[in-house]
């Protein structure tokens, strides 16, 4: 069998991590081609091209300062250059942004690549839900898994250890990833139940919304652990109405449910703006600019999709904590209100 060759598709923070992750990996495995191309949006920073400046310096030094990336991991900033020849396709985009890029991919796909989608987001389409790993399968015609799980990007980029979870509806592909980007200190399970494994990845982001208002309120820890457990519920409760298929608890106990959503309301960057947003009485959309560098949010806009969702089945009142989310990001309400919901949320779901 020839070598897989690697493309690596985005380069914020996450995507410079796993990049030096796979950068090391291959290397070290006959399975891959050692040189790994990873798509940059190309930045100006500082009069100098941002491709240039990885490609000399091996260093993404607007998104991952200060971490040395791989010499045989080269940056490209055309996506058509970039997946060309490639075989095993890692996306690590904001979720926003997928679909259009798959449309500039897929001519330049080849028959037999498989993908993997780090990306935490849904997206609405005309039956309601639609995820992005769905997005990707039908717009490029490939199988594709998912990696969630409690990864905030800088503390793996310093390779402290950490667990996350591969979703393979493909069990062969999902251990072709596991050896692709398993570490000592980046430890890996495989799961089949994909759909609800890239769900959680995406509605924790909401919950995390809800824990950041709750420190910019100055609740407490108790009041946090009521909205990851209330959370929590939802999430179960969302991916029991929307995944086909089997939906067991014993994925929520894997990284990719209670640890990603724990780690999420106490350390990401959707705490961090939630808290701010409350503290400054400026808007999310202000907040992005100033405290992300760049990146883009995922918690509010998820929320928006979920609730766009939940109003089409007339589901709404039953996610109460995921709809104050979207209505005080999105509709005005005031964000002391939020505790409400907390009060008032049913026992069961």
């Amino acid at each position: 069998m020839p070598a897989k060759k690697v493309c690596i598709v985005g380069s914020g923070n996450w995507g410079s991590s796993i990049a030096r992750i796979i950068g090391q990996n291959v290397k070290a495995s006959n399975r891959f081609d050692p040189m790994v191309k990873m798509w940059v949006y190309e930045e100006m920073i500082n009069g100098k091209k941002l491709t240039e400046i990885i490609n000399a310096e091996h260093e993404n030094v607007k998104y991952l300062p200060g971490h040395k990336l791989p010499k045989n991991v080269i940056a490209v900033p055309d996506i058509t250059e970039a997946v060309k020849g490639a075989t095993v396709l890692v996306f690590v985009i904001p979720h926003q942004f997928i679909g259009k890029l798959c449309d500039q991919m897929k001519c330049h796909v080849t028959e037999g690549t498989i993908g993997i989608s780090l990306i935490k987001g849904v997206d609405e389409g005309p039956d309601g839900l639609k995820l992005i790993s769905d997005i990707i399968r039908e717009k490029l015609e490939i199988d594709v898994s998912v990696l969630m799980g409690a990864n905030i990007a800088s503390e793996v980029a310093d390779e402290k250890f950490c667990e996350t979870t591969i979703g393979a509806k493909n069990d062969a592909n999902g251990h072709i990833f596991k050896e692709l980007l398993q570490t000592p200190n980046f430890r890996i399970t495989v799961v089949r139940e994909s759909d609800t494994v890239e769900l959680c990845g995406a509605l924790k982001n909401i919950v995390a919304v809800g824990a950041g208002f709750c420190d910019g309120l100055g609740c407490g820890d108790n009041t946090k652990a009521a909205v990851i457990r209330l959370g929590l519920m939802e999430m179960i409760a969302f991916a029991r109405l929307f995944c086909k298929g089997t939906v067991s608890s014993s994925t929520f106990l894997e990284s990719c449910g209670v640890a990603d959503l724990i780690t999420t309301c106490y350390g990401g960057r959707n705490r961090k703006v939630a808290e701010a947003f409350v503290t400054t009485n400026k808007s999310i959309a202000e907040l992005e600019v100033e405290m992300l560098n760049g990146q883009k949010l995922q918690g509010p806009q998820t929320s928006a999709e979920v609730y766009k969702i939940l109003q089409k089945r007339n589901m709404v009142n039953k996610f109460p904590l995921f709809a104050e989310v979207y209505q005080i990001c999105f509709e005005g309400k005031a964000v002391k209100e939020f505790i409400k919901c907390l009060q008032n949320h049913p026992e069961h779901l």
